[in-house]
Formats: C-alpha cells, sequence, structure tokens
C-alpha cells in the first residue's frame, strides 16, 4: 500500500462521488445497494447512511455484533467532524506519524480513523452526512462503500478503485 497514492486516490474519490441532490429515499437506495453487495459476498457487516443528526439507513447483517455499531459510530463522527473519509483521516495521521489524541485531542473511545466512513456531499450544499460500513479489514471497508456509491451515481468504479483494489 502506498499512503500517498491512495490519499490522491481518495481525494479523487470524494471529488467525484457527489449527489446532485439527497433524501430518504436515496439514502434507502444507498443502503440497500450496500445490503445486496455484501449479502452477494458473505460479508458480515453493519450499514448506516445518515445525514448530520439524522439516521436515514442501518442494518446488521448475520455475523455481525454490537461491536460493529459501535465501530460505526466512531468512523461517523470522524467524518462528521472532518467532512473527509475516515480512511483519509487514518492516513493522513499515519503519515504524519501521529493520532487523533495527540494531533486534535479527540478520544478514541469516540472517533476511528479506520476506513468505512465516507462523506455524503451534495452539489451546491457540500457534505451534509455520512455513509458507514464496519466488518471488513478497513481498506475493504472503504472500498465497499465507494463502490456502492459508484453503482448508485453511475460511475465506473475501477477508475476510482485503491490501486491493490484495481488488480
Amino acid at each position: 500500500m502506498n499512503i500517498i497514492h491512495d490519499l490522491q486516490t481518495i481525494a479523487q474519490q470524494e471529488k467525484t462521488l457527489v449527489f446532485p441532490q439527497f433524501d430518504s429515499d436515496r439514502a434507502w437506495q444507498l443502503g440497500a445497494q450496500l445490503r445486496e453487495m455484501a449479502l452477494a459476498r458473505g460479508a458480515a457487516v453493519a450499514i448506516e447512511v445518515r445525514t448530520f443528526g439524522q439516521q436515514l439507513f442501518y442494518v446488521a447483517l448475520d455475523g455481525t455484533t454490537p461491536d460493529n455499531a459501535r465501530w460505526v459510530e466512531r468512523k461517523a463522527r470522524t467524518v462528521e467532524y472532518f467532512r473527509r473519509s475516515s480512511y483519509a483521516i487514518g492516513l493522513s495521521l499515519q503519515q504524519g506519524g501521529t493520532t487523533l489524541a495527540d494531533k486534535y485531542s479527540l478520544p478514541a473511545a469516540e472517533f476511528a480513523t479506520h476506513g468505512g466512513a465516507f462523506p455524503l456531499a451534495v452539489k451546491g450544499a457540500g457534505v451534509i452526512g455520512v455513509v458507514t460500513v464496519s466488518g471488513l479489514p478497513q481498506r475493504s471497508d472503504h472500498a465497499l462503500v465507494v463502490e456502492a456509491l459508484c453503482a448508485v451515481l453511475g460511475h465506473d468504479a475501477s477508475a476510482l478503485a485503491l490501486l491493490s483494489d484495481k488488480a
């Protein structure tokens, strides 16, 4: 894994994966897309789609635990705070040799910089929410979210995939 390349790719994902508008129907469509993809792959994940302050979709598939729900909350809180992907924040901190606690005084019990939470952005409005997956390795959580966003928004997922995911 090349952190610099991944950060560049994630920045491109965040720039590209923008909704023209977003409402509860779009949230359901995105959540259902993620659920179907996870079921097809036999992935035990928790999935949440929320605007800031309101949960619009949530499911915990068979094989998940209450810990997955806590990870969803912590990852989503990171996106809410930074308006960036939780994976991008984690990679940036790793690159700088620091932590959320050291750099921002944010407690690990409330924030997580592992991959899987991605900002929901709307053209002309900016980041209005977050979609989160928890249950796979962090890079795979992130990739699943990006793939689902591509499917819902009509983008080529392979063009936006992280380098190792293209192979």
